[in-house]
């Protein structure tokens, strides 16, 4: 069994709280970790501004070096890391060797371009006067994220804000809290200096604390409602915040698509985690001409994978990550069956799976936007499915919504895909194509999902501030614009 201390200042710590992280796929215990309280997420706070003020003065090719071996330190124990991502959230061990590919591969990235994105601008104003930007680390940041990707988020904002001289205080998910444990183990062998990076493992009141704290930033995935909270409780300290929230992804097939592939691609991107991410497919519309057929293909796509424990190298979806979580689908089923929706597929609990929280993968035709899996976020294996007779049909339903992260559409008309990623309300569009990550491209939404910006340059732009700094060479004594006016 697993024992979670907490990292502070470079040392690891024990309390006298605890709780327990289990595995959804047989529901046994993991491990416990330490439940930090104020107290102990104060103290963290206090090291890293202490570390901050060193960190700051190191070159940025030095901070890099660092990351270079973390770089190497995360894939040096890669399986390990894959089991341990697999045990506590229940994916397929599969996707979890993506999760720490894709982790690596953005490191690497901000290894390789961090420094460039951080150099400011030259601005000539005359022949005697020029001014320059320079961007500056805000300080010590808060990191709060979610349990579905434990190791990448964590790093899409570990990596650019400490790159960047800030140092940082990072709460992982309360259903995750021994892969937030490896990530700062990973740092320190990698030999980062003590305090620069901080974990405090803990349930929400341990976020509460973390957020009202003296932290210069916030950086938070996860719910919408969470982040309103966040944004509340960050108004008097006028916390910096970046939110990456919740989504209710449109996935708009044409009838001139490639069926075939969009089936393919709307089953991987609405099940894939178990359909447990912010950025799947949860409302699916299809032009009425090709309807039937689409929903014949996806239905027996979807009734062809493997459910099971992610462990096992045959599934294709794990568990969901909790009780809790299933029981919320489980309502929001209920609710469009009982105003109308058919089940083509699944709906219920597997029989043969009652250890865990498996619920089957599942697929209702005849939705209507009076239905919650319309109107709420899905999170969870259920796709819904509706008909669309042309473009501002389909545009006014994909954009029925609070939410704005992003959007697929499947065409092979260069026109109509353009035309619709104009006008869908949402911060990323994917053209016959779905749920890719490039670190290179800005990940971002609007609307209820969020404000700020993950990867790219933008990325750790959102961890710096910008100072303007203006030179004056010339030799005269006075300005035209100074006293006094009257000429005197």
């Amino acid at each position: 069994m697993l024992d979670g201390k907490l990292l502070i200042g470079g040392k690891w710590k024990t309390c006298e709280k605890t709780f327990e992280s289990l595995n959804p796929a047989t529901g046994d215990i993991i491990g416990r970790a330490c439940l930090a309280g104020s107290e102990e997420v104060i103290e963290a706070v206090k090291k890293a501004k202490l570390a901050q003020k060193t960190w700051n003065k190191i070159d940025i090719s030095d901070r890099v070096k660092i990351f270079t071996r973390i770089r190497d330190e995360l894939l040096k124990r890669s399986q390990d890391i894959s089991n341990l991502i697999t045990m506590e959230m229940g994916r397929p061990l599969f996707e979890s060797n993506i999760e720490v590919h894709l982790t690596s591969e953005m490191i690497n990235y901000f290894v390789n371009e961090g420094k460039t994105f951080l150099e400011g601008d030259a601005i000539q104003i005359n022949s005697h006067n020029f001014s320059f930007t320079r961007f500056e680390p805000v300080g010590v940041v808060g990191i709060i994220k979610p349990w579905n990707y434990p190791l990448l988020l964590p790093f899409w904002a570990i990596a650019p804000a400490l790159i960047a001289g800030n140092t940082v205080v990072l709460k992982p998910s309360d259903l995750t809290p021994f892969v937030g444990i490896e990530i700062g183990k990973i740092c320190q062998d990698a030999g980062i200096p003590d305090g620069v990076i901080n974990v405090v493992t803990g349930d929400v009141f341990t976020g509460k604390s973390l957020v009202s704290s003296d932290i210069d930033m916030v950086s938070f995935t996860g719910s919408s409602a969470t982040g309103k909270n966040i944004m509340k409780n960050s108004a008097d300290k006028l916390h910096r915040i970046s939110l990456e929230l919740g989504g209710s992804d449109a996935f708009i097939v044409f009838k001139d698509a490639d069926i075939e592939e969009a089936i393919n691609g709307a089953v991987w991107g609405r099940f894939m985690n178990c359909g447990q991410v912010c950025i799947s497919p949860k409302r699916i519309f299809v032009e009425d001409d090709i309807a039937d057929s689409f929903i014949e293909g996806f239905v027996k796509k979807t009734g062809d994978l493997v459910i099971g424990n992610g462990l096992d190298p045959e599934t294709d979806i794990g568990p969901m990550v909790n009780m809790e979580q299933r029981e919320k689908l489980k309502l929001q089923v209920e609710d469009a069956i009982r105003k109308g929706a058919v089940v083509e597929l699944g709906g219920k609990i597997p029989l043969s799976l009652q250890d865990g929280f498996y619920y089957e993968p599942t697929v209702l035709t005849g939705v209507t936007p009076k239905m919650n899996v319309m109107n709420e976020e899905v999170f969870g294996p259920v796709a819904a499915i509706s008909v669309f007779e042309n473009m501002d049909e389909a545009i006014a339903l994909a954009n029925r919504t609070i939410y704005g992260l992003g959007a697929s559409v499947w065409t092979k008309n260069l026109d109509t895909a353009m035309s619709m990623s104009s006008q869908l309300e949402c911060g990323m569009v994917w053209v016959n194509e779905i749920c890719t990550l490039h670190p290179q491209c800005p990940w971002c939404g609007i609307k209820h999902s969020g404000m700020g910006k993950d990867l790219a340059k933008y990325g750790i732009r959102e961890f710096v501030s910008i100072k303007h700094v203006n030179i004056n060479t010339g030799t005269e004594k006075t300005r035209s614009w100074w006293f006094p006016y009257g000429g005197r």
